[in-house]
C-alpha cells in the first residue's frame, strides 16, 4: 500500500481507498483503535537479508534494497529476468525449475547457473536426462550475446530493453558503462537523471560488479566497440511490426530496425511512419491503411535496410 507518509504504527487500523486505476492509498489512520503500546515503524537503512543500503528514490514512497543481483531475497526473480527471451534467452529455465535450483541451494549467485551440469540437473524433480542436456545446451548458446541484452538481463532498475540498447550503442563497452559518472550516463539519449542515478548506484555496489565479472569469467561474450551512428532512411522513424514475416522473426526484425536508427512501436498512430506487415496481420494493418501509412512487406523492409550507409 502507498502510505503517503502517514504516521502508521504496527497494528494500526487504517482506511484505504482506490487511487487512480488500481493502486490503493491509505487515507487516514484510525488512532482511536490503536493498540496500547504500539510503536512507530521505522524503515530499515540496511537490507535485513543482504545488508545492502536501502534507498528511496525522490518522489517515491517505497524503499528498496540496492543489493540487486547479490541479494538472496531477489534471487528467483533475478534469475527469471536474466533468462528471459529478450535478455539472455535461456530456453527451458522456467519458474518451477528456478524454484528447485534456488530452494535446493544449487544457485547461490547468478553466475552459478553456468556451473550446472547434466548430472546435477537430471537429479531434479521432473528433469529427465534429455531435458537436462537441452538446458545445458541452451546455457552454452546464451553465452554469445550482445551488450544490450546483457545489460537488460542484469535487471537494473529503470533500465528497460530500449535503454540498455542505447547505453550499449552510445558508450560501447561494459567497462565504460560501469565506470561512467551520472553526468556521463545522462548524456545518453533518453537517459534522464533518475535513470542515470539508478545505473550509477547499481554499479557503485561492489558485489554487483563482482557478479558481472564472474559472468564474464563463465564465458559470456559480446562485441564491443565505439558508438556507431546510424544513417539512412529509417533513422528517427517509427515502425510497427505486425503479422509473421517469411524469414525474419519478430525479434530479428526489431533488432535490425533499431540498429538502423528506427524506433519500434507496439501500436499504430498518426506518428507511425511505416508498418511492416506479414501474414495474418490484423487490426494494426487495417488502422495503417485507414491512416494512409506506408506499408512494407519483408522485402520492402530489407530494401530500406540495404540503403543504409556503411
Amino acid at each position: 500500500f502507498e502510505l503517503r507518509r502517514k504516521k502508521v504504527r504496527k497494528g494500526d487500523t487504517v482506511i484505504v481507498r482506490r487511487a487512480g486505476d488500481v493502486i490503493p492509498e491509505v487515507v487516514s489512520v484510525l488512532t482511536d483503535r490503536r493498540e496500547v503500546g504500539a510503536r512507530p515503524y521505522f524503515r530499515p537503512k540496511r537490507c535485513p537479508v543482504c545488508d545492502s543500503a536501502v534507498v528511496r528514490e525522490k518522489g517515491e514512497v517505497d524503499h528498496r534494497c540496492s543489493g540487486g543481483l547479490y541479494c538472496p531475497a531477489q534471487r528467483k526473480q533475478a534469475l527469471l529476468h536474466f533468462a528471459g527471451r529478450r535478455a539472455m534467452d535461456i530456453e527451458g529455465l522456467g519458474e518451477k525449475l528456478v524454484d528447485q535450483l534456488v530452494d535446493g541451494k544449487l544457485i547461490l549467485m547468478l553466475p552459478d547457473i553456468y556451473k550446472l551440469g547434466v548430472l546435477k540437473l537430471s537429479e531434479l524433480e521432473r528433469m529427465a536426462d534429455k531435458s537436462a542436456e537441452n538446458l545445458v545446451a541452451a546455457l552454452e548458446k546464451s553465452k554469445t550475446t550482445t551488450l544490450g541484452r546483457f545489460l537488460f538481463a542484469l535487471g537494473i532498475r529503470h533500465v528497460g530493453e530500449a535503454t540498455a540498447k542505447d547505453l550499449a550503442r552510445h558508450l560501447g563497452s561494459m567497462d565504460r558503462i560501469m565506470d561512467a559518472s551520472e553526468a556521463e550516463l545522462a548524456q545518453v539519449p533518453d537517459v534522464g537523471p533518475v535513470v542515470a542515478a539508478s545505473i550509477h548506484r547499481f554499479f557503485a555496489q561492489s558485489h554487483n560488479r563482482e557478479v558481472v565479472e564472474q559472468l564474464r569469467a563463465c564465458g559470456i561474450v559480446w562485441e564491443e566497440g565505439e558508438m556507431q551512428v546510424a544513417s539512412g532512411p529509417l533513422v528517427g522513424k517509427t515502425v510497427v511490426l505486425t503479422g509473421a514475416l517469411p524469414t525474419l522473426s519478430r525479434d530479428e526484425a526489431k533488432d535490425l530496425l533499431e540498429a538502423a536508427g528506427a524506433k519500434v512501436a507496439g501500436s499504430v498512430s498518426k506518428k507511425t511512419d511505416f508498418v511492416v506487415a506479414g501474414t495474418d496481420a490484423g487490426s494494426k494493418l487495417i488502422k495503417a491503411q485507414e491512416l494512409g501509412i506506408t506499408i512494407l512487406d519483408e522485402s520492402g523492409l530489407l530494401s530500406l535496410l540495404g540503403n543504409r550507409e556503411s
